[in-house]
């Protein structure tokens, strides 16, 4: 069994905040252009996970994804505020052998229900015993956010003041839409997750994305 534990949390959050989608961007047009060798697109692409993940703003509320087309670098994803957005193109851009950056990052509108939302998915699921290993805090918002600051006044701000630390799980809401991306280790993890989202008031949707590791995919669930 694969245990996870606060030493291995960085490294495991690489490979779970960040996908390759190369396949994807470049099927948008039939001729991407100049391509870079392998060696140099390995390069880039650990570059470029580095890069992102040292960005500070990169929460919970966040998933950013990137390919690659010809030689430009092409970012997706959902930002939950502005900064992140334009934080993310300018880490990227001055890397070697990147010729421009394609930037799709979506920016989440700002929405009083949609933080509400985002508070209580967040305690459903990572106030889980078996949940809560992905979540550095090991705890609620009251211990990711500060003292006293249960969901009423999580909600009040939380795009701004998201939880610290690193989360496995992420969570996007879109005009009173969830959906959850991130690597777990089994199907029961992401069934747990799935259900503990559906059960957050306010909630229109719920898609789980989440990835079972070692699975190249899952089937959503509703």
């Amino acid at each position: 069994m694969i245990r996870l534990t606060r030493r291995v949390f960085p490294a495991f959050a690489a490979s779970l905040v960040f996908t390759l989608s190369a396949p994807t961007v470049i099927a948008q047009e039939p001729t991407p252009g100049p391509t870079w060798s392998q060696e140099d697109t390995v390069r880039i692409v650990q570059q470029v996970q580095k890069k992102l993940a040292g960005l500070t703003n990169l929460g919970v509320f966040d998933w950013l994804t990137f390919g690659i087309h010809g030689k430009t670098l092409v970012l997706k994803g959902f930002a939950s505020r502005p900064t992140l957005k334009s934080d993310a193109e300018r880490a990227v851009k001055g890397i070697q052998g990147i010729d421009a950056v394609d930037n799709q990052i979506e920016v989440l509108p700002y929405s009083p229900m949609d933080d509400r939302i985002r508070a209580e998915v967040y305690n459903r699921i990572y106030t889980q015993p078996s949940l809560r290993k992905y979540n550095a805090n090991q705890g609620n918002l009251g211990r990711a956010i500060g003292p006293g600051a249960g969901v009423a006044l999580a909600a009040g701000g939380i795009t701004n003041s998201p939880p610290m630390g690193f989360h496995a799980i992420h969570i996007i809401v879109k005009n009173g839409n969830v959906t959850l991306y991130g690597v777990v280790l089994n199907q029961m993890d992401s069934s747990i997750a799935g259900m503990q989202a559906n059960s957050a008031p306010g909630a229109f949707s719920v898609d789980n994305d989440l990835i079972v590791q070692g699975s190249a995919s899952k089937p959503k669930e509703k």
